[in-house]
């Protein structure tokens, strides 16, 4: 009697947890496509979205503001949930999405892209009123993309070679990592003003430059993902209690750390091609949620997608009402919030005791 006791009361405070983030991220979403650096007050901003305004305001939330609200609330939810996964997989709670340098790798090939092919100084020369003219953001995108996918396959071929551990996938990570680094670094010695620039432009995590059109490429694969992860959240329980254990249970350990870093990989590398790099998401919501709801990953991943969601829109409101006229980088904003939570996680007595 207890027991079921204990069940419903959990099944209702879930049940809670998800309806109460569901209904803030609506809240905030909608309080998102209201705010921003341009002069429209809220009644204009209203009026624009119920396409009554100008046309020019019109333009701004529906060609601006709400692409810009959409790819905070699918990268979010990306972000989250792949942070989430890759510490199940990894046993590791420090892993993110950042942990197999696809980031690194995805910044390495919009380098490449806007230094070298897509408006840098091989087509362009040291001309800004050229590279506007050359620059293909796309072609950036693919770039970024396929550096990223190739990162994560090298790694994730490298570990075949050996024994699968969740040790060797973080070593290869950082190593491939330091690689990409490195010659993120050269590429940037040899560029031009304009080509520099663009890049490290690049570089910051903006959701200004999301379309309709990337965040329809996002939303698939995430949802794809997200799909993934859930069907499989029992495989990743039975992981918590340790591999030997999962064995017995007949989950292929092996596979399934393969397949779900591969796939939380892949969506990590699709945000940051669209989106440039958004730090520190992966690790906040992740922790937050398996702090307050425990490890149950039935519940963890949709709580992670929306806590992600929820993060990444409250960053993008900041960075357009701190920006005095101009949206700050919104990676700027998660990094300033992601290094005071670091080192609460580094100075509390339960993670001291893990390490």
């Amino acid at each position: 009697m207890e027991t079921t006791y204990l069940l419903r009361r959990k099944h209702k405070i879930y049940t809670l947890a998800i309806l109460g983030l569901t209904l803030a991220v609506a809240a905030l979403a909608f309080v998102c496509v209201l705010v921003g650096s341009s002069d429209m007050t809220f009644a204009q901003s209203l009026a624009a979205l119920g396409k009554t305004g100008s046309a020019a305001q019109i333009r701004i939330i529906w060609n601006i503001r709400v692409p810009r609200v959409l790819a905070a609330v699918i990268a979010g939810a990306g972000l989250g949930v792949s942070g989430l996964i890759m510490q199940t997989t990894l046993n590791n709670p420090m892993a993110s999405p950042s942990t197999l340098g696809v980031s690194n790798a995805a910044v390495f090939g919009a380098n490449l892209s806007i230094i070298a092919f897509a408006g840098g100084f091989l087509s362009t020369g040291n001309n800004l009123n050229n590279y506007t003219v050359g620059a293909n953001p796309y072609a950036t995108s693919v770039m970024a993309f396929l550096f990223a996918g190739a990162s994560i396959l090298m790694i994730l071929g490298l570990c075949t070679l050996r024994a699968f551990s969740p040790n060797v996938v973080v070593l290869a990570g950082m190593a491939l990592s330091s690689v990409w680094t490195a010659a993120t670094t050269i590429l940037q010695y040899y560029a031009t003003d304009v080509g520099l620039s663009a890049a490290v432009v690049w570089s910051f995590g903006d959701l200004g430059r999301a379309t309709y059109r990337t965040d329809a490429i996002m939303a698939a694969v995430v949802l794809a993902g997200f799909a993934y992860f859930m069907v499989m959240s029992w495989q990743y329980n039975v992981l918590l209690t340790g591999e030997a254990t999962a064995r017995t249970m007949g989950v292929r350990v092996d596979l399934l750390r393969f397949t779900s870093m591969l796939l939380a990989s892949l969506i990590t590398a699709v945000c940051v091609s669209f989106l440039g790099v958004i730090g520190f998401v992966g690790i906040i919501c992740p922790h937050v949620t398996k702090k307050l709801l425990g490890q149950d990953h039935w519940i963890t991943i949709p709580v992670s997608a929306l806590t992600g969601m929820l993060l990444l829109l409250l960053a993008d409101t900041l960075s357009r009402s701190l920006g005095g006229g101009s949206a700050l980088p919104v990676g700027a904003i998660t990094s300033l919030l992601g290094a005071p939570f670091f080192l609460t996680v580094i100075f509390s007595g339960k993670e001291n005791r893990r390490c």
